[in-house]
């Protein structure tokens, strides 16, 4: 069976790097390349066959820092997804691990680095660059992990949440009880530490964001 795997990267000099990459390293391979996460996410949502590992960049039209990476665990909660990035700071590179990479590989590497750390992903193996240091200090580490706690199911209600929508809204859409999003939404905001959706909204903004302060 065919290895199949996304490439979610608008810049076509990536797109053919990790192409050449992954050519090499697997030679039955179904490769589908990806200009932005609603496009992986209609590619996950209309395809029966599975995909095996997406490879993401935190900057892309219509998503920037780990919204991306947010929205398809929200979507697919056991797909593993690795970032690929030109970001390679360890604050970084740590926060994607937390919400739950797969590994994170830095745009400067080789070829056969790449190869190699795409290997080590789709055997199971969480990939980090060899110098990075998982002991740095992170002031928003114990945060982070607050919002990796959520379960799949409070991922796409936050992702509602987010883009303002009310519990009525966010039922029809999930097609479940107003009630039941009125118990999740409250679970959301326990586990944040806020007492409000506005408040939620604006958390989630800061820790998903890519910026030099709040991810490295």
């Amino acid at each position: 069976m065919s290895t199949r795997i996304v490439i979610a990267d608008d810049h076509p000099m990536v797109q053919a790097a990790l192409r050449s990459a992954l050519v090499a390293l697997l030679p039955d391979l179904d490769l589908i390349a990806c200009r932005s996460v609603d496009e992986v996410l209609e590619v996950l949502a209309g395809d029966r066959q599975e995909v095996d590992l997406v490879l993401l960049d935190l900057s892309m039209p219509g998503t920037d820092g780990f919204a991306g990476l947010f929205l398809l665990h929200a979507h697919s909660p056991p797909l593993p997804v690795a970032i690929v990035s030109a970001r390679q700071d360890a604050a970084t590179i740590r926060k994607a691990i937390t919400f739950g990479a797969s590994g994170y590989i830095p745009k400067s590497l080789d070829l056969p680095e790449m190869a190699s750390a795409i290997r080590a992903i789709l055997e199971g193996e969480i990939w980090t660059p060899p110098r990075f240091d998982s002991e740095a200090s992170d002031p928003d580490a114990a945060m982070s992990a607050r919002l990796a706690s959520l379960s799949s199911q409070q991922l796409r209600i936050l992702t509602k949440v987010i883009e303002g929508k009310l519990n009525k809204q966010i039922a029809g859409e999930m097609d479940i009880a107003e009630q039941t999003v009125k118990v999740h939404v409250s679970a959301i905001l326990k586990k944040l530490g806020v007492v409000s959706r506005t408040q939620a909204a604006v958390l989630c903004e800061r820790l998903l964001s890519a910026s030099p302060r709040d991810a490295g």
